[in-house]
């Protein structure tokens, strides 16, 4: 399947395309286009569009918390994995959504560093997803480290 969202990615759009690719779409293609085309290029192609105005798989606020894309997909897809739960919670803070995490600055800096290095979001994408594969084996390590702590007492 082909999605599509707007152009010079960071956080939110270079983590879905890894959720996607991981979790929903194993053979996804993905497009990066100017914010004002991106529905429009969707049509077009007949694409899923994401992180973008007008989009259903985009920011939304519920119960006064604010979600972020990220968030959307795993509603969406109904995905119940607690590490994803866990890398949500990262994702969403350093896009500027709700929640606390502290983790997230350093996401939000890499990110930002990424795409700097980076000449298109294609290799942004390509560079980036070493890194949420790092941050989901965090989680997991994270998940379940915690539950092995609240089983001895500690």
């Amino acid at each position: 399947m082909k999605w599509v969202t707007r152009e010079k990615a960071r956080v939110d759009r270079i983590a879905c395309p890894w959720l996607i690719r991981k979790f929903v779409d194993a053979g996804a293609e993905f497009r990066y286009v100017p914010k004002e085309k991106v529905m429009e290029i969707a049509k077009e192609l007949g694409a899923i569009p994401f992180d973008a105005p007008g989009a259903e798989l985009y920011h939304y606020e519920e119960n006064g918390e604010e979600f972020v894309s990220f968030d959307a997909i795993i509603r969406k897809y109904r995905l119940k994995d607690p590490a994803l739960l866990e890398l949500a919670k990262i994702v969403r803070v350093a896009d500027g959504g709700s929640g606390s995490a502290i983790e997230a600055a350093g996401l939000e800096a890499a990110a930002t560093g990424f795409r700097i290095i980076s000449e298109n979001d294609l290799e942004n994408q390509r560079l980036q997803f070493p890194l949420y594969d790092a941050l989901y084996a965090y989680c997991k390590w994270k998940v379940e480290e915690k539950g092995t702590l609240e089983h001895t007492g500690h």
